[in-house]
């Protein structure tokens, strides 16, 4: 059976992949402001990491998948020296944000922007070296469809590197993350981002999205031949790694 997030209530009318492009629009310019302060800065430090899985392959085409503004793109860009990276995707307003980074940065010859549905991507089988993710694959309409594109247009022998938050699964700190999860985050994220929604929508996607043993499940039955999975900083974000 396709995985579905339908149990989470419509943040806006529409098809879910609409709302999701209008919430990220909405959101695009206090985003990474967000991100940062929401987890303390540590959302770097799990970006490092999900990034350091692929070092030892040193992929030279790189797709990273709900780029968002381009944050892991940026980083995977300076730590793998990719010869060419797209991040793809359906929020033309984070990208926006993420093409001007990109272009301060000086890397515009090797990041590029595409809007991409993730779950039809454009793209022929077998064209990139890996496909990353960071905190976007919960926001799909139809998980598996997702993570089978990203598996097609994967080369054999490729890589995935996923970072994605999580519910931490042992006490105290599974209590300690519902509490913050159902009270600061959307309150600071509905002061700073002056969305109502958007935050407590993000909420309830990481408390329905499958993680550890059945995400690992989820990745071999796209299509992975091996896939396995860390927990980091007490279970609240979690990276996954696969190959094709």
């Amino acid at each position: 059976m396709s995985y579905q997030q339908e149990t989470i209530k419509p943040y806006h009318e529409g098809s879910k992949a609409t709302q999701v492009e209008q919430m990220f629009d909405n959101i695009a310019p206090t985003y990474d402001t967000l991100n940062h302060r929401l987890s303390w800065d540590i959302d770097r430090g799990w970006r490092k990491k999900a990034i350091q899985q692929l070092q030892p392959y040193q992929p030279q085409t790189m797709l990273d998948i709900a780029t968002g503004t381009g944050d892991f793109a940026i980083l995977a860009a300076e730590m793998l020296k990719p010869q060419r990276l797209i991040g793809a995707d359906i929020s033309e307003g984070m990208m926006n944000i993420g093409r001007e980074k990109v272009r301060r940065q000086g890397l515009q010859d090797v990041i590029s922007f595409e809007k991409e549905d993730c779950t039809a991507l454009s793209y022929p089988d077998n064209t990139f070296d890996a496909v990353t993710a960071a905190f976007g694959i919960r926001n799909f309409a139809d998980l598996d469809k997702g993570l089978q594109e990203m598996c097609r247009v994967l080369r054999e022998g490729g890589h995935l590197s996923i970072v994605e938050l999580t519910s931490p699964v042992s006490f105290p700190m599974k209590q300690l993350f519902h509490i913050y999860a159902h009270t600061v985050l959307p309150v600071y994220g509905r002061l700073i981002s002056k969305d109502t929604a958007a935050y407590s929508y993000l909420t309830k996607t990481i408390e329905a999205f499958p993680q550890g043993e059945q995400m690992v499940e989820i990745l071999r039955k796209a299509g992975f031949q091996t896939a396995q999975f860390k927990r980091l900083t007490f279970g609240i974000c979690t990276m996954y790694f696969a190959t094709k």
